[in-house]
Order: C-alpha cells, then structure tokens, then sequence
C-alpha cells in the first residue's frame, strides 16, 4: 500500500513519537545501586521510626542489627512490629529471624 506524501509524512512523525514514548531511559549500574540503597534506608529509617513509637526507646545494639537486615527481612519486621506489646517480642523476633 503506497500512502500519499502527506500521510506518510504524518505517519513517520507519530511512528518516531510512539518509538520515542516507549524507550525505556538507561539506568547505570551507579544509579541502580544507589537506588537499591535508597530503598533499604528508607525502609530502615521508618521500621526504626515506628519500633521506637510503639516501644520506646532502642538500644543501639537493637538499632545496629535492625540496619544489618536483608530487604525481605526489613519487610517481615515491618508486618510483625504490628503485634509486638513489649521489647521482648522484638528481641525474639530478632533472635529467630
């Protein structure tokens, strides 16, 4: 099917904006690293936020084994720290996990 000149000038130009649209931006191995740890500090930094408000204070032990997790660690404690009542709940959590 040949389209005449105009159509197919209209056609190129969205076909580019489409392709333009759909390209995925490169993300270096610097950048992906970083927002990896981005991720985890965060996470830490709110787990952190809400242990303290929901037990009180942490000791500094407890603050350093909490920034050693994995993510899927980090994840876990975040659901389990719903049902801890006392420092002694976290303490074993952190023992078995």
């Amino acid at each position: 099917m040949i389209l005449p000149k105009a159509l197919e000038d209209q056609f190129w130009q969205e076909f580019k904006q489409f392709e333009q649209e759909r390209t995925m931006r490169y993300i270096t191995t610097g950048e992906r690293i970083g927002y990896e740890r981005g991720i985890v500090e965060g996470k830490q930094a709110l787990i952190l936020k809400l242990l303290k408000r929901r037990l009180g204070e942490l000791s500094p032990e407890i603050e350093q084994h909490i920034q050693s997790l994995s993510l899927n660690q980090l994840e876990a404690l975040g659901e389990a720290l719903l049902d801890f009542a006392t420092m002694t709940d976290l303490s074993d959590w952190l023992q078995t996990n």
